[in-house]
């Protein structure tokens, strides 16, 4: 899969692109990522590609010829229609879902704004997603770019061990429960703290069931209406219920 990202900062991304388990799956280009600087399609002599807003009011706006030169230069450069992405706070906010989605498809071109953002009418024309990663405001769009990228990448195959990704927080609609690794006993502060017995015993059976009740716990604690979604989807097994009626649910 290819994603052609239009940023004005190409530098931030090459970092993250280089390090990490996630490398493999860029060294490889089983996520080919290609970087289009927006200042090398201004057509001044400043490479400007923001102005005022009209109507008045605070920061710049991204300009819309800039995008558009691009975009055209990607289409032509790719043959082929593709999503575009637009990151903005206004947008859906990410979920795990919607980065398999991306995974098993042939990519995006990811547009990370700047400023106060990007000229209606380029986002009226060309942007099919508009994504958030939450009800927050960063400066521009590569850091959620950064994410949906390493979101994406992890999920190919042979970035990690195989079964790895299967549990993660949200693929089963829950969050995911607590780890633990050695020492077996930890002394904080005079204090010893230990391994829940049940990871000691050797038993699958219950390891897993335990597994699954502290996700639930989770879950129920820190995101109710998750719970109520997967009940909604059938995803709650009847000794799920019956674990979650025991905390009052």
């Amino acid at each position: 899969m290819r994603f052609d990202v239009v940023t004005l900062f190409p530098e931030l991304f090459a970092p993250h692109l280089k390090h990490g388990i996630t490398r493999r799956a860029f060294d490889t280009k089983a996520v080919d990522v290609r970087l289009w600087p927006l200042r090398d399609f201004a057509d001044d002599a400043y490479r400007r590609v923001d102005d005022r807003p009209f109507g008045g009011g605070p920061g710049m706006v991204m300009l819309a010829e800039p995008l558009l030169r691009v975009l055209s230069a990607i289409s032509d450069d790719r043959g082929a229609n593709s999503a575009v992405v637009n990151f903005t706070p206004t947008g859906r906010p990410l979920s795990q879902a919607q980065v398999r989605e991306f995974a098993a498809g042939s990519g995006a071109v990811l547009l990370c704004g700047r400023y106060e953002g990007i000229d209606q009418r380029v986002i009226d024309r060309h942007v099919t997603h508009e994504i958030s990663l939450g009800d927050f405001v960063l400066s521009g769009g590569e850091l959620p770019a950064l994410a949906l990228l390493d979101a994406v990448a992890r999920l190919q195959p042979g970035v990690l061990a195989a079964p790895s990704h299967e549990q993660d927080s949200f693929e089963d609609g829950l969050l995911e429960g607590p780890h633990y690794s050695r020492p077996e006993r930890l002394l904080v502060d005079g204090q010893e703290l230990g391994v829940p017995e049940v990871l000691m015993s050797g038993h699958h059976g219950r390891i897993s069931r335990w597994r699954r009740e502290q996700a639930l716990a989770a879950t129920a604690r820190r995101r109710p209406e998750l719970i109520e979604q997967a009940r909604a989807a059938g995803q709650l097994q009847q000794a799920d219920e019956r674990f979650l009626q025991s905390l009052g649910l």
